[in-house]
């Protein structure tokens, strides 16, 4: 029964984050009308940001509730930043030029 219970949360866990990958690849399509495969990344970014913060801060000694908050916020702020910097640089542009699906 243990081992069925950690394999429902896991799948649910799994499910929840290919449903958000999902949601994501739906909003974007629809708002701009342009398939952003960058998602993968921003998400792997994300992932890389709270291994890394929760590495640092376990080495400095923080207590584990504040390594996991400071590491999803870290992780939240990094890879926000990151989808801006792209909507900014790569699909900005790309709206306007000609030719481009109303």
């Amino acid at each position: 029964m243990e081992y069925f219970i950690e394999l429902l949360f896991s799948g649910l866990t799994r499910g929840a984050i290919y449903a958000l990958i999902a949601l994501g690849y739906t909003m974007v399509y629809g708002i701009i009308g342009l398939i952003n495969f960058a998602h993968g990344e921003m998400y792997m970014i994300g992932a890389f940001t709270a291994l890394i913060a929760s590495t640092v801060l376990t080495i400095y000694g923080f207590p584990l509730a504040a390594v996991l908050v400071l590491s999803g916020v870290a992780a939240a702020v990094w890879a926000g930043a990151y989808g801006w910097t792209v909507e900014r640089i790569a699909y900005r542009p790309l709206r306007n030029a000609p030719g481009f699906p109303p």
